[in-house]
Formats: C-alpha cells, sequence, structure tokens
C-alpha cells in the first residue's frame, strides 16, 4: 500500500514546469533572446532549481503581440544564485526544433530587426 502513496508524488515531480513569459517592450526581449541556440531560446529569470536538460514549458507573450506562444523547452544553462558580474539568476531555456517554434524564432527576429546584430550587453551568452 505504500508504495502505491509513493508513485503519484514521483510523477508529480517528473511534469515539467511552466512559467509565463510577458515581454512588453522590444529591449526587454532582446536581452533575453539567445540566438546562439541554433533553434533560439530564452534567457528566463527564475529561483527555482533546476538542472540541465530538464523540461520546462513556457507560455511566452511578445511585445504589441497579443497571442500567448506556448513553447516546450529544454533547459540548456543554468545562472546561479550570486552569478558574477551582477547576473540574474535564472536558466536559458532551448527551444525545440519543431516548425511551430521554428516561426515563433522567425517572429523574434523580425521583431528585435537590426538590435539581433547589437554589441549591447544581454543576459545571455
Amino acid at each position: 500500500m505504500g508504495a502505491a502513496l509513493g508513485a503519484p508524488v514521483a510523477a508529480a515531480a517528473s511534469r515539467p514546469s511552466v512559467i509565463q513569459l510577458v515581454f512588453r517592450e522590444k529591449g526587454a526581449l532582446y536581452a533575453a533572446y539567445i540566438p546562439a541556440f541554433t533553434e533560439g531560446g530564452l534567457f528566463v529569470p527564475t529561483t527555482r532549481e533546476y538542472t540541465l536538460g530538464d523540461d520546462i514549458y513556457l507560455l511566452l507573450s511578445l511585445p504589441e503581440d497579443n497571442q500567448r506562444y506556448p513553447v516546450a523547452g529544454k533547459i540548456a544553462w543554468i545562472t546561479p544564485a550570486n552569478a558574477s558580474g551582477g547576473r540574474t539568476q535564472g536558466v536559458g531555456v532551448r527551444f525545440p526544433g519543431d516548425d511551430k517554434t521554428r516561426l515563433l524564432r522567425v517572429k523574434i527576429e523580425q521583431i528585435l530587426g537590426t538590435n539581433i546584430s547589437s554589441s549591447k550587453p544581454t543576459q545571455t551568452l
């Protein structure tokens, strides 16, 4: 009987977390976007503990766009608390290589336009 009680806890722990990410302005999106990832990605400020490779589900809102975009990403890097250079604690989420997310990456890069090649510092790589 005790084993049956433990099973649902293990299942709940393995479900990906869901984070709503709202970008109201282009500058914030620029600071979080990760063009170094082939499929694109975003920096997500969070104090929650993650491990590389963990699944994470983002509900993404872009500037001047009322639509929310679901992204099933993976944790690709971790910025710990008290990181050097005063960087914000959080995780880098790598986008999946599916067509829907590829279109989202194109949309983000269109919003950022020429900013994407800017030398302005970001929260990313």
